[in-house]
C-alpha cells in the first residue's frame, strides 16, 4: 500500500497545485501530527484518498480560518488516537501527543500516562489479534520512542512506553514525526524487534505492507 505520510512542517510542493504530479498515486495519506488543520484539509481534498491523523504537542484546541470559523479538528480526516482501524488491508491504531515538559492543559503526556493510554487501547488490539492474527500493523504517533530518533532536552524526548508497546504488540511499522532534521546523515530508519521506526519530517511516500502480507511473501 503506497501512502504518504506527513508531520510538522506544511511541504510548499506538497501546499501546491503540484501535489498529484510529487506524490504520485497514493492509497491512503497519514499524519503524525503539528500540522494546520488547512494543509491536512488540502491535502483530503486534492488527492481523495483516506486520511488519519494523531495531534502534536503544539496543536490549537480550535484553529481559526477567516473571521468567524472555528475548528476543532480538520474536515475529511479521521483521527486516530486511541483507536485502532483496518484501511486497505492495513492495521492502523494511534497515539497523540509528546512527553510533558510544561503545563500546557493538552496533548502531553507523563510516560505513566502514555502508558495508561497504551492499556486503554490494549482491549482493540486484543480484537485484532483474535480476528485477524496479529494486534498491529502501523502505529501513527507524534513522538518517537525513548533512545530511537528522540533527543536529549526534555520537550523532544521520545516515551519508553513506546519501546514497551513495540514488544507486546508487535506492530510493523511506528511512523513518527516530532523530531525536526537537518542534517542529511541524521538517522530516520530504525529496527526495534519486529517494528520500522520512521521518521517521517517533514514527508514521507512508504510502501507499507500488512505484516501477515510480508510474512507470507517470505515464505
Amino acid at each position: 500500500m503506497r501512502v504518504l505520510v506527513v508531520s510538522d512542517k506544511v511541504e510548499p510542493i506538497l501546499y501546491s497545485g503540484a501535489v498529484q504530479e510529487r506524490v504520485g498515486a497514493v492509497d491512503m495519506v497519514l499524519s503524525c501530527g503539528d500540522l494546520p488543520f488547512y494543509y491536512i484539509e488540502y491535502l483530503v481534498s486534492m488527492l481523495n484518498r483516506p486520511t488519519y491523523y494523531v495531534f502534536g504537542n503544539h496543536t490549537s484546541e480550535v484553529e481559526y480560518h477567516g473571521q468567524w470559523e472555528g475548528k476543532s479538528a480538520p474536515h475529511g480526516a479521521e483521527n486516530l488516537h486511541m483507536r485502532s482501524v483496518q484501511e486497505g488491508g492495513l492495521l492502523l491504531a494511534g497515539l497523540e501527543g509528546s512527553i510533558r515538559y510544561n503545563n500546557a492543559p493538552r496533548f502531553q503526556y507523563t510516560n505513566s500516562q502514555m502508558f495508561a493510554n497504551i492499556t486503554r487501547l490494549a482491549p482493540r488490539l486484543l480484537y485484532n489479534k483474535l480476528r485477524y492474527g496479529r494486534w498491529l500493523d502501523v502505529l501513527v504517533a507524534h513522538s518517537p520512542p525513548r533512545g530511537i530518533h528522540d533527543e536529549e532536552d526534555r520537550a523532544h524526548q521520545g516515551f519508553e512506553s513506546f519501546l514497551t508497546f513495540m514488544r507486546w504488540f508487535k506492530p510493523r511499522y511506528l511512523l513518527h514525526g516530532h523530531i525536526h532534521i537537518y542534517r542529511q546523515d541524521t538517522v530516520t530508519q530504525t529496527s526495534y524487534h519486529e517494528t520500522e521506526v520512521i521518521n517521517v519530517y517533514p514527508y514521507r511516500i512508504l510502501e507499507l505492507e500488512p505484516a501477515a502480507q510480508i510474512t507470507a511473501n517470505a515464505r
